[in-house]
């Protein structure tokens, strides 16, 4: 059955306080916590209560314009000094998703520009560029969602790694937005959501989002993938993104590169779907993004009862791989998709 859709982030003004889905805990509980401190909002980050790059980059935009709330008002200099101060240590929770910085920017831009004006009206207008940060990823989730059916046909079936549903965005969400929106107009679409480790993203949110919508969604391992490819039960792959190099390489979950090559292996469209705020120009490759560590215990320990690995071995846990651009078929924006080569279709992409 169908339920309404989650809510990652939003702004309780009246209260000075981000609430966000703690995800978690998704999805044994819904539990919505209100954060008010820079510190909480960083460790929420960090912890991954809040996660997905826009959604990631909405919770920044929010934790910018409270920390001007609760910064100094009868100072300019202090204000501004805390202020900068807390966008520095918001910018510092998560390496990889690149809307993290663009919001941050933003929200520097929008202090600097009203520099001149009483605190209280430097304020209000950080609280309209949040706002409007919010407003613009609502909408550029729909412009993605409608890009992307556009790629697909009634019945066909879809394979997707990681989570980039509505509870990472804002509304809809980037990957699986094109299968919501086709859900409500009657396309029938079957999913493969590979569990994702080692944070089973996949496993806790892209089948319990994806359930409540009332998608046909199968759960499998993260190496069942090329099974069910060839048995022909997938007609293409969408995944989401953290960071868009100037060349196309993209980061996104660990294992999303490999669900790439097996992708080009069997001939299956593999498409990127993300707003072009995780496009990032300045990244002319992606070897030059920052890929995060985890820790240890998410592999040995985190899922079971008892470790699970032998005591003191050896482990490597990144967050993120980097999918080559020459394993993309396309790059799904709200401005339309680019096609290779990427270092030209993207540059005129983010000049329109």
């Amino acid at each position: 059955m169908t339920q309404e859709p989650l809510i990652p982030n939003r702004l309780d003004d009246e209260r000075g306080a981000l609430v966000i889905l703690d995800q978690t805990l998704l999805p044994a509980q819904v539990v919505y916590r209100s954060l008010y401190s820079t510190e909480e909002i960083c460790r929420a980050v960090k912890t991954l209560q809040v996660r997905g790059a826009p959604a990631i980059g909405i919770a920044a935009a929010y934790g910018a314009y409270l920390a001007a709330r609760h910064a100094p008002q009868d100072d300019r200099e202090a204000f501004f000094a805390a202020f900068y101060r807390d966008c520095e240590a918001l910018a510092a929770s998560r390496p990889t998703a690149v809307n993290l910085f663009w919001a941050l920017n933003r929200m520097r831009a929008c202090a600097a520009a009203h520099k001149a004006k009483p605190i209280h009206e430097i304020v209000a207008a950080l609280r309209r560029e949040a706002e409007s940060i919010h407003r613009e990823d609502i909408a550029q989730n729909l412009a993605i969602s409608e890009h992307g059916l556009a790629l697909l046909h009634p019945g066909d079936g879809i394979l997707t790694h990681c989570n980039a549903g509505p509870i990472a965005t804002s509304r809809y969400g980037t990957a699986l937005g094109p299968i919501l929106l086709g859900q409500e107009r009657g396309y029938g679409f079957r999913v493969f959501a590979d569990e994702t480790r080692p944070l089973l993203q996949g496993a806790r949110l892209t089948a319990f989002e994806l359930q409540r919508a009332g998608v046909d969604v199968t759960l499998i391992c993260d190496n069942m993938a090329s099974a069910v490819m060839k048995n022909g039960w997938v007609q293409a792959v969408f995944v989401g993104c953290d960071r868009v190099a100037a060349n196309g390489d993209t980061a996104n979950k660990i294992g999303t590169s490999g669900v790439a090559i097996l992708a080009r292996h069997y001939g299956i469209p593999f498409y990127v779907c993300g707003p072009t705020t995780t496009v990032d120009p300045d990244t002319p490759t992606g070897e030059q993004i920052p890929i995060e560590q985890r820790d240890p215990e998410e592999i040995r320990s985190l899922w079971y009862k008892a470790p699970m690995a032998p005591a003191g071995c050896r482990t490597y846990n990144p967050a993120f791989d980097v999918t080559d651009h020459s394993l993309i078929t396309g790059i799904v924006t709200e401005k339309g998709v680019a096609r290779p080569p990427f270092t030209r279709s993207l540059r005129e992409m983010l000049e329109k």
